[in-house]
């Protein structure tokens, strides 16, 4: 984030200090890092999400529950999720809960669009119903655009229209939020963004069908890394960039609603590599002689070639990205050793997210 990067430490915590926060998604790997940004930026935060989705869960070995009013519910359920807004009356609303698997979506496609859409409506309809919301973003992904696998990286007016049921959910939940902003809060009472990140690696993601955790698993056996497709490529962004950048919207769109709109937040061309490419550097990182061979499993369609333009986010904010794709996975397998060894694993969140604003 530039060489001011300490400076938005401070004013994170300056803004955030005492802020009503309400999260969704915050037992999941980005809500449990968010989680613990909001934490020690001081915010009075409620977390509303399902029990922690892998086992282990980086929101338990953190022990983050006992940091925060954390409240196991399905953004499904409206009448729960009302009752959640009402006690905790939120000035500032973050949506990471979804169904975030591609693989996973083609075999449950159902519950996958139940969450995702109507998991959105349900959100912002319980925003709409709340007075105290003066700032909300929902955070979707850069699989919403209508992927041609163009060289070029999509910009925030290019087509939405994933392919997948995953990618299209989140397409919708991008159309539900742009209907409800236009039909219930352009009288400027609640500033509502979209986010669309890149692919994020860091320490304590255990998900199934995820290229990094699934290289740290076959590691952790001594066993060869099996790829599907070496030649995809995708924008790879250490877990703290786009967090950093969602904390970011919300404070700024808080302060001044003429901050939301719809944001790109991703990596520099120069990071969006094969997954070949990544795996290559998770092998030199983790040493021992770590190796990685293909073989392809005729799984569902997925996209070959991914690249956002993340100009608008870059001249809006003053942000850069502070790391590159070697670094975020040196610090994804220094946090994954140190985790093994039996570290207090809030202690070393706590030192990444100062080390990434404190150059």
């Amino acid at each position: 984030m530039t060489n001011k990067t300490n400076d938005r430490w401070k004013e994170f915590s300056e803004f955030y200090k005492g802020k009503r926060v309400l999260l969704t998604g915050h037992t999941g790997f980005k809500g449990a890092w968010l989680s613990r940004m909001l934490i020690k930026a001081g915010a009075e935060l409620t977390g509303y999400s399902l029990q922690s989705p892998t086992d282990p869960a980086l929101f338990d070995v953190a022990d983050l529950s006992g940091q925060m009013n954390s409240v196991i519910g399905d953004i499904r359920d409206l009448n729960h999720l009302k009752t959640v807004f009402e006690m905790a009356k939120p000035e500032i609303v973050f949506h990471l809960a979804a169904q975030p698997i591609v693989r996973d979506s083609y075999k449950d496609p159902v519950y996958t669009y139940e969450t995702n859409v109507m998991g959105t409506v349900n959100i912002l309809e319980c925003i709409r119903l709340t007075e105290t919301v003066r700032s909300f973003l929902n955070v979707t992904t850069d699989k919403v655009y209508e992927n041609k696998e163009w060289e070029y990286g999509y910009r925030e007016c290019d087509p939405l229209d994933g392919y997948d049921p995953y990618s299209n959910s989140k397409s919708c939940s991008e159309l539900v939020t742009h209907s409800y902003a236009k039909s219930f809060f352009s009288h400027g009472k609640t500033a509502i963004s979209t986010s669309r990140a890149g692919n994020v690696i860091g320490g304590g993601d255990f998900a199934n069908d995820r290229i990094i955790p699934d290289c740290i698993r076959s590691a952790m056996k001594n066993q060869e890394i099996v790829l599907r497709n070496p030649d995809s490529t995708r924008p790879y962004q250490h877990v703290l960039e786009p967090l950093a950048v969602y904390m970011t919207i919300a404070m700024k769109q808080y302060e001044d609603s003429s901050y939301q709109g719809y944001y790109n937040v991703g990596p520099d061309d120069k990071d969006c590599v094969t997954t070949g490419e990544l795996t290559n550097l998770f092998c030199e990182a983790w040493g021992q002689g770590i190796t990685w061979s293909v073989t392809p499993d005729g799984g569902p369609h997925e996209a070959n070639f991914l690249k956002l333009d993340c100009s608008k986010v870059k001249k809006v904010f003053g942000w850069t990205p502070r790391y590159g794709v070697k670094e975020a996975v040196e610090k994804t397998v220094e946090w994954t050793r140190e985790y093994l060894a039996g570290a207090d694993m809030i202690g070393i969140m706590d030192r990444q997210i100062e080390e990434f604003f404190n150059q």
